[in-house]
């Protein structure tokens, strides 16, 4: 008897599909298998991760996609829905220094790991600043507070979901930037552009950025900079972890060639020439290539909403193994030597290779031991560039050469000799691996007119049973913003089946 009810309950259980095996489709994963669903990943690598996966190469360990690990109560209150904490998974180190910023020959401004110990480098700098920055974060944590507790939690079907009480107190951060808060209030430009720094994570340029968003300056300066033992591929697995332990099916080297559509709503998947039938399809893949996977009648978005939208940059990224320790240089590094607005232009109004760029290293080893051999140094190097450009081997090569020459004479060293090996990822790779439109790295931008309800939703409006998760959807780019964003369509297609509550 016992058997044949079981045999019912498996008859009657849902079955979801979720396409790509990023941090937003991990979670989603997670919260429906614990609603009581069937889930099933596909993922087109041979590795899981999305854009988070890892580069194993002679004894160094590289993370391939995000390097910053912010917003650390977003994890804990992702792991806590399952009755789980982050050190089930991984251990955390808080990083201090959080990182440095260079803005000449030996010329840098350190930032610590409390805003008691920023105030100095800020008053050093500019006499009165302490103050200012201690009234600008006080603000930038109110805004952290509704952000995280009333608002980004919705699921963006709505205007109304901006409205409450607090936000109707805060209606002018609406229509106010960053940059010009920020730039009323600290004259020095340095200190204005570490300022700008935090809100780059959205996507989108300082002056298109509402004032509301400085919550991520509280972010940065207000909760620290943290990393996972052995890299943030560490918190991929423990997603992976939780999703086996929760009864999740992970298929590898499983890309999707369609999706299965009767009568007007999602059926299954076809992968690698194979229908695998199911109730829901949820992708966390790219929203513009997953509608590619449906007849042109049945995409909600066409290839001119696609094209006016604003994107967050693309990015050359170099992974560099030395065979010795770097000096001057600390885990995260910024390069702010260079005219930021020209660069800006170069991806946002005028997009084109930008002749002197901004750039970031992380040299993950020096914190880190499991990331390169004993002695030598492990490096990523990053560039921001406009989406859409083109991308050659030889390209490439010009850029690296430019940065690191810079590189050597801003942190007086000479590191060419001691390179042992490089690999690079720029445009051509975010399209052939991840799919991704123009080979963006980041997803949309967090603009004004692409915030909330105005972003692609995560519920089709054509099609009943497909739904969207990730960086291109509610609410926004970033690893965080992914946990919640897998949250929310979990949350979604739970309520219109009427599963238990997650």
């Amino acid at each position: 008897m016992f058997n044949f009810f079981v045999f019912l309950l498996n008859i009657m259980k849902k079955t979801i599909h979720v396409i790509g095996s990023g941090f937003s489709s991990l979670a989603a994963s997670c919260y429906l298998a614990k609603a009581g669903f069937e889930v099933t990943i596909f993922e087109k690598n041979a590795t899981i991760g999305g854009r988070a996966r890892q580069l194993v190469k002679d004894g160094f360990t590289f993370d391939i996609g995000p390097t910053w690990y912010w917003m650390p109560d977003v994890f804990e209150r992702f792991f806590n829905d399952f009755n789980k904490k982050p050190s089930d998974y991984y251990a955390l180190e808080k990083l201090n220094p959080a990182y440095s910023v260079y803005f000449g020959k030996n010329d840098f401004i350190t930032i610590e790991d409390t805003l008691d110990k920023i105030k100095p480098a800020f008053e050093k700098e500019e006499a009165g600043s302490a103050k200012k920055l201690t009234a600008f974060i006080n603000e930038a944590k109110s805004n952290y507070d509704i952000a995280i507790k009333d608002l980004v939690y919705n699921p963006g079907l709505s205007p109304l979901e901006l409205v409450t009480p607090k936000t109707i107190l805060k209606l002018n951060q609406f229509f106010s930037n960053i940059k010009r808060d920020v730039r009323k209030a600290f004259k020095n430009n340095r200190l204005a552009q570490i300022l700008e720094f935090s809100v780059l994570f959205l996507g989108a340029k300082p002056s298109d950025t509402p004032s509301f968003y400085s919550f991520m300056n509280y972010a940065d300066f207000g909760l620290g900079t943290f990393h996972p033992k052995n890299g943030m591929y560490q918190v991929i697995l423990a997603l992976e972890a939780l999703a086996l332990e929760l009864g999740v099916t992970i298929k590898t080297n499983a890309p999707i060639d369609a999706i299965i559509v009767e009568n007007g709503s999602a059926k299954g998947v076809v992968s690698n020439g194979k229908k695998y039938a199911s109730n829901v399809v949820v992708s966390g893949a790219d929203y513009h290539h997953t509608e590619t996977l449906l007849e042109k009648t049945n995409r909600q978005y066409s290839e001119s909403y696609w094209s006016k939208k604003t994107f967050a940059p693309s990015s050359l990224l170099f992974y560099v193994g030395f065979d010795k320790k770097l000096d001057n240089v600390n885990h995260h590094t910024l390069f702010f030597d260079v005219n930021f607005e020209v660069h800006a232009k170069a991806i946002y109004d005028h997009p084109k290779w930008p002749e002197n760029p901004l750039f970031y290293a992380s040299f993950p080893s020096k914190t880190d031991a499991s990331a390169a051999p004993e002695g030598k140094e492990a490096g990523i190097f990053l560039i921001p560039l406009a989406p859409g450009l083109e991308d050659t081997p030889e390209l490439r090569e010009t850029y690296f050469k430019k940065i690191l020459a810079r590189f050597e004479n801003l942190t007086s060293q000479n590191v060419k000799k001691h390179i042992l090996f490089k690999e690079s990822f720029c445009i051509n790779d975010f399209i052939n691996d991840y799919n991704s439109y123009k080979g963006n790295a980041y997803g949309m931008a967090n603009t004004l007119t692409q915030t909330a309800f105005l972003r692609p939703k995560l519920k089709s409006k054509k099609i009943k049973n497909l739904y969207f998760t990730g960086q291109l959807t509610v609410p926004g780019p970033g690893v965080p913003p992914a946990l919640i964003s897998g949250k929310l369509v979990a949350d979604l297609v739970s309520k219109h089946y009427n599963n238990n509550p997650i």
